[in-house]
């Protein structure tokens, strides 16, 4: 049976005429996201509107966008028939799948000198991804602060304190766990690479590789048992 998170909904709310789209996954959600929707969080329900204020126009123009991306990578889209298009985007890896590549190569990775490479890639002091999100900060602190509304102050001064105490905080600790890492140098003991070699001196006539045995797991000890009651 296909999947009921590949199913998507984007139509006019009959009630109030918002612009909704419901269904999907994860994945689902942020194409929604890039094609200019916002994410609406309930307890049972995550959907998506369109902003505020847009022309009619407009969200027809939004709409058809999300359509076509979501088609694209294969889900299934049901719309409003002004929102329907044929059109196809291409479809590229976003900056943030970019970066989940480093989880994988930490979780692959056979040595601390491994783990220590991609970790470097968060943590580089002129161009890391933590680095540049201390920029991302800044640029939009500085962008509230020209906007000029009491709202847009607090904004701006909340912004600038997770740059300042989270993320650098972030940086520091990262750095350090990387440096540790670096220094080390010794093969993971559970992810030692095995070269399918069997060395001359090995007993066991069936090994086909060097690797050594899994270490034993102690037998799990039974429930203690409930003394009885005195009479």
């Amino acid at each position: 049976m296909p999947r009921t998170d590949r199913f998507l909904d984007i139509r006019r709310d009959p009630h109030s005429d918002e612009l909704l789209a419901r269904g999907g996954d994860s994945e689902a959600h942020s194409i929604l996201q890039r094609a200019g929707f916002l994410a609406v969080v309930r307890v049972h329900e995550t959907y998506h509107r369109a902003p505020t204020g847009l022309a009619e126009d407009d969200e027809t123009r939004l709409a058809a966008d999300a359509l076509a991306r979501l088609r694209a990578i294969g889900y299934h889209v049901d719309c409003d028939k002004d929102f329907d298009t044929d059109a196809r985007p291409a479809s590229y890896l976003s900056l943030g799948s970019a970066v989940a590549h480093l989880a994988e190569r930490i979780r692959e990775a056979t040595t601390a000198e491994e783990a220590a490479d991609a970790l470097t890639e968060l943590t580089a002091a002129h161009d890391g991804i933590l680095v540049a999100l201390r920029e991302v900060l800044t640029a939009t602190a500085e962008f509230h602060e020209e906007l000029g509304g009491a709202a847009d102050q607090h904004v701006a001064r909340r912004l600038r304190y997770l740059d300042e105490w989270r993320v650098r905080s972030l940086l520091n600790d990262l750095s350090a766990t990387r440096n540790a890492l670096a220094d080390r140098r010794a093969p993971h003991p559970g992810r030692s690479t095995c070269t399918g070699e069997v060395p001359a001196t090995e007993r066991e006539r069936s090994a086909v590789c060097a690797c050594p045995p899994p270490p034993r797991s102690l037998p799990v000890p039974p429930p203690p048992v409930a003394a009885g009651l005195r009479r």
